[in-house]
């Protein structure tokens, strides 16, 4: 039994604390802080009304210092740090743990907030820091990435010799009957979705415009997606950990109306970064427009439909060709009616409770920093079974 300090009070962290307090047996308290303390009164009320007896605190912090997360750290004394923050925010949080002692786990890597640009040089610069103070970071511990990179490592592990070429295609068919939203952090997403698309092939990065690349695909229980390539973090670290690929690329479905939106919006300057004086202030148009759109924690109780995220996956064994579809079936509103958040944060939240379930019970610890394709995948793959994202395997012969 051991207690968490869980960092980020938004939809992620909403799903992660539900999913907590559903297992006492492992995560016996919790203890959840954001800069906006009310946000994390309200997601332990939510609680409370399941589970009255479950022993949650809040807490405010601003992640963003780091000699805050340290004091709080202290005050509380974790096990382990489980960040649903920002991007911007995991060396923060990363250096608070290492002056501490503390095991760290996150669901997406680091982007420095003037620039449109994520990778994970940053936190892997970590690994000698982390391996010599003997305490653990396990990063991008969500579903994309996360649950596609335990994908991956199972079907290195139990069905190939070599993987050759890797298609991880996220497709979500939900409505939310807004205009325009997005299902996570505005700011981070449309940063995102924005960027010029890259995949990585036969050792080297191929770079594309913004949504030049499209098909469609035909994802089960949802029908015909429209999938546009985009760069995606975890790209970068499958690409050196599975043996004998030669081409791996990341899909995402978009309605032709988010696009149109997304396109006027980026016609009229409002998803810039960079600041612009208004009224003798400094602002970033893409921040304002974060204040104007949806909170997407808000949007669990309208949303319906549900999310197919999984992986195609081709190579060799026993000197045969192979392909295996492995994905998951996500439901927006039963998400909703267990953690009071739809499929999005559902699909990031679960991964990062039982990545930290994993670390807290031993089945993953080691000293240093590690993608999740680096650790065993058989127990993650049977928890998921249960805790909410049962996946779904087909296998091909004589591709």
């Amino acid at each position: 039994m051991s207690k968490v300090l869980l960092i980020g009070a938004g939809g992620v962290g909403g799903v992660v604390a539900h999913k907590c307090s559903q297992a006492p047996e492992v995560f016996s308290s919790l203890v959840l802080a954001s800069r906006t303390q009310s946000k994390c009164d309200r997601i332990r009320d939510q609680i409370l009304k399941r589970r009255p007896s479950y022993k949650i605190e809040t807490a405010q912090v601003d992640a963003d210092k780091t000699q805050e997360v340290v004091q709080l750290i202290k005050r509380v004394q974790p096990k382990l740090v489980i960040n649903t923050a920002l991007p911007y925010q995991d060396l923060t949080i990363m250096d608070a743990c290492l002056e501490t002692g503390v095991d760290y786990l996150d669901t997406a890597n680091y982007e420095p907030p003037d620039e449109a640009k994520f990778e994970y040089k940053w936190q892997w610069a970590y690994r000698n820091k982390f391996k010599e103070r003997g305490i653990m970071a396990l990063l991008g511990c969500g579903f994309d990435p996360g649950v596609t990179n335990i994908f991956c490592a199972h079907a290195q592990k139990n069905h190939f010799d070599e993987i050759h070429t890797v298609d991880i295609i996220d497709c979500n068919a939900g409505n939310h009957g807004y205009p325009f939203a997005t299902n996570f952090n505005p700011e981070i997403n449309i940063r995102e979705v924005t960027a010029k698309g890259k995949y990585w092939e036969n050792g080297q990065w191929v770079e594309t415009e913004p949504m030049a690349i499209h098909k469609v695909f035909d994802a089960p229980e949802l029908g015909p997606m429209e999938i546009y390539l985009m760069y995606h973090e975890e790209l970068e670290s499958l690409c050196q950990n599975l043996k004998g690929l030669q081409r791996i690329r990341f899909w995402m479905s978009f309605s032709e109306n988010y696009l149109t939106h997304l396109r006027v919006l980026g016609n009229v300057g409002m998803t810039g970064i960079e600041p612009i004086d208004f009224q003798g202030q400094k602002i970033v148009p893409l921040q304002f427009l974060k204040a104007l759109l949806p909170d997407p924690a808000s949007l669990g109780p309208r949303t319906k439909g549900k999310t197919n995220i999984g992986c195609v996956i081709e190579g060799v064994k026993n000197g045969q060709p192979k392909k295996l579809y492995i994905y998951n079936v996500c439901d927006h509103e039963e998400a909703f009616r267990e953690t009071d958040n739809q499929a999005i944060s559902y699909t990031t939240g679960v991964p990062a409770f039982i990545g930290a379930m994993m670390m807290l019970q031993g089945k993953w610890k080691a000293p240093g920093v590690f993608n999740v394709e680096e650790l065993n995948p058989d127990p993650f793959m049977d928890e998921l079974l249960v805790r909410g994202l049962p996946w779904i395997e087909t296998v091909y012969y004589d591709t």
